[in-house]
């Protein structure tokens, strides 16, 4: 598959770049991305932490008083819930939700992301380096390209930093090197600027 390459500012640039069928031009599926998306988020998520019952709190279980002739209530265990300091009723329990899944269909996922980018909402650039990098010259260029609201730019090992320090303060851009490259992020951009780096670096990835 044939792209041509632009500049940051959405003009021409310099030639085209032919990306793998095998990553870009895969026919996307909504379950296998469903399923990846599902995956990472639940793994983002912490553990729920339990809290102490009756079972779990540290207490004396002796009878603290007579059963009658008190002239208060009858009570055997000051774990009981009545008490400060007792058990909790009815706690919340621990639980985990680090599922597992399929290391093919997560690498599948990310193919078919790329891939429906590519269908609609892929930008390739030569490179990300700015002459002037201040966040108001880079919003201008950004502006001009009408990349759209939400933007992911990629690069390769690591993201140019002149780029990255005038793109931090950018609303709805998000700027990731090649291999933080997932599933939720691409789809929840609106365009998916990749640099020829990062392109090299994501067919690598998949092809080594």
């Amino acid at each position: 598959m044939k792209v041509q390459v632009l500049n940051l500012d959405g003009t021409a640039g310099k030639g085209d770049i032919e990306l793998s069928d095998d990553v870009f031009g895969l026919e996307p599926r909504a379950d296998i991305l469903h399923r990846v998306v599902t995956w990472q988020l639940e793994n983002r998520r912490g553990i729920a932490r339990a809290t102490r019952e009756r079972s779990d709190v540290a207490r004396t279980g002796k009878k603290f008083g007579n059963q009658k002739g008190g002239g208060s209530a009858r009570h055997g265990d000051r774990a009981a819930p009545v008490f400060i300091g007792g058990g909790k009723a009815h706690g919340a329990r621990r639980r985990e939700f680090n599922i597992s899944l399929n290391k093919k269909i997560r690498a599948l996922g990310l193919k078919m992301a790329l891939s429906a980018k590519a269908q609609n909402g892929l930008v390739i650039v030569d490179s990300l380096d700015v002459s002037d990098a201040k966040t108001k010259a880079l919003a201008g260029q950004l502006a001009k390209a009408n990349f759209g609201k939400k933007v992911l730019v990629m690069d390769g090992e690591q993201v140019n930093e002149g780029f990255a320090l005038a793109a931090r303060n950018i609303v709805g851009v998000n700027v990731l090197p090649a291999v933080g490259a997932n599933v939720y992020d691409i789809l929840k951009h609106d365009t998916l600027v990749l640099t020829r780096a990062a392109v090299e670096k994501l067919e690598a990835r998949f092809n080594g």
